[in-house]
């Protein structure tokens, strides 16, 4: 694999290129980049990499920072991996059940996709579950929030609907997931 595509890939900014940039005019050192990437051998890394869940401490994370740090030495450099020791909590059970004349528990797990063999390594993945959240349950009646944004939560208010004490249900996308829990637990939902 050629390292231009590791680059490409991971999106490293490298020192040297710095340099190069510096002594050559911008369109010659980007055209010399674009030469050196190839589709195939992206997609071929950009497997290898995803082929199992790799989150913070999965096994397959260390292989992937072992075979990378491998590829740095073989091109000369003076690599090494550093370790760091961080809180990153992961939940020993979750569920989420809707109660009423109608109950409904949820899956928590998208189904795979068809022919996406990454998409059915399970083991070790993780479950769904937002970080750093409390533990316990929270048995409270349900809001949709839209996408869960400020506009809409000012539209709620505006039709008097409070999400005080009670869980918001956000529809994904418009806004960093991050701000969705803030602003429900800055307008008083407990989930």
């Amino acid at each position: 694999m050629r390292r231009s595509a590791l680059f490409a890939l991971a999106g490293f900014a490298l020192p040297g290129l710095v340099c190069t940039a510096l002594a050559q005019p911008a369109n010659t050192l980007t055209a010399q980049f674009d030469a050196n990437i190839h589709p195939d051998e992206v997609r071929d890394f950009n497997k290898f990499l995803s082929a199992e869940p790799n989150h913070v401490s999965s096994p397959h994370d260390k292989s992937n920072a072992d075979w990378i740090l491998a590829q740095f030495k073989s091109w000369g450099w003076d690599a090494h991996i550093e370790t760091f020791k961080v809180l990153y909590p992961t939940p020993l059970d979750e569920k989420l059940e809707m109660l009423g004349p109608h109950p409904f528990t949820a899956t928590l797990q998208e189904p795979p996709i068809p022919g996406d063999s990454s998409a059915t390594a399970k083991d070790p993945a993780l479950p769904a579950y937002v970080e750093y959240q409390g533990d316990g349950d929270v048995t409270a009646p349900m809001v949709y929030v839209n996408y869960g944004g400020v506009d809409d939560y000012k539209r709620l208010e505006q039709l008097g609907i409070s999400v005080k004490g009670k869980i918001v249900i956000a529809r994904n996308g418009e806004g960093w997931r991050g701000l969705k829990p803030k602003l429900a637990q800055h307008h008083g939902a407990i989930g």
